[in-house]
């Protein structure tokens, strides 16, 4: 309850002093006099709740995230997978995933559009290149990270390449895999609302821009609002999905206790020598 109530504290801080700086015109290095205020958001978003044309948007943007990302997991996972276990994947696929993979997925978009016969489709695709990268480069170093021992066990018991995939590869990898999925989620919406303000039709990334041609600031700031929700709700489920399956896993988690004052040991006491008279017999 602490830590929860910390993050809701920091949540209406960062609120109370947006509004602070927007209700005082604070002109600055940084001016905040065009900023719309957190009432007249709050106020746009309320409206913009009861309306049809903000929830298709949303769902059109959810439909090119799920569509996107599910298929750029299956194939991140298993080109990551392949790579990592065979060097004629390695030889084939390495070179041209890695001459690919540094282009930005937004700059993909006149690809895209000369591409594939539909806008819709584009748009999936940009969500899927965005999505494939972060997904296959931690599948492949996971999987290159897990420990020879448990394959030699699997072999010894009579398991084929099969087995060994499906009880000990797939399994080890999965927690560095969710962390690829977890940041694929995320860069897959970047992308997908840029290149909804670029060839989409609808999607909260077309209202976004359409609201900025018009001098709609409020109903800018509900889009970012709008993006940044949906992101950290499918960021999460994620998260959730990966929790549930590796609870097979040890869990670790550090929780201080209270600190414990140990008495100290007193100093020992520092003994003065003595001179003893030796007998003079000893010395003969």
């Amino acid at each position: 309850m602490r830590r929860r109530l910390t993050r809701a504290l920091s949540l209406v801080a960062a609120l109370g002093l947006w509004q602070l700086l927007t209700s005082l015109d604070v002109d600055l290095w940084l001016r905040f006099e065009q900023f719309p205020t957190v009432a007249d958001v709050a106020r746009e978003f309320g409206d913009r709740l009861g309306t049809a044309t903000y929830w298709q948007d949303v769902t059109d943007s959810l439909t090119r995230i799920l569509v996107g990302f599910v298929l750029a997991a299956v194939a991140g996972v298993a080109a990551g997978t392949a790579t990592a276990r065979s060097r004629l994947a390695a030889d084939l696929l390495g070179p041209v995933l890695e001459v690919l993979r540094p282009i930005p997925a937004i700059a993909l978009v006149p690809v895209a559009i000369l591409l594939f016969p539909s806008n819709e489709q584009g748009i999936v695709f940009i969500t899927f290149a965005a999505a494939f990268f972060p997904v296959l480069v931690a599948t492949r170093h996971a999987v290159a990270a897990l420990t020879p021992v448990w394959e030699e066990a699997v072999r010894t018991m009579g398991g084929g390449r099969w087995r060994v995939l499906g009880s000990v590869v797939l399994p080890g990898a999965l927690p560095g895999v969710f962390g690829g999925l977890s940041v694929g989620v995320g860069v897959s919406w970047i992308c997908v609302i840029s290149a909804e303000m670029i060839s989409g039709e609808y999607g909260v990334g077309y209202g976004t821009w359409q609201d900025y041609t018009v001098v709609d600031y409020p109903g800018v700031f509900v889009g970012m609002v709008t993006i940044g929700v949906l992101g950290r709700l499918t960021a999460t489920a994620v998260e959730w999905l990966g929790r549930r399956l590796t609870r097979w896993l040890p869990r670790t988690s550090y929780v201080p206790g209270p600190r414990v004052r140990t008495p100290r040991s007193p100093a020992p006491a520092l003994r003065t020598p003595t001179t003893e008279a030796v007998p003079h017999d000893q010395f003969v």
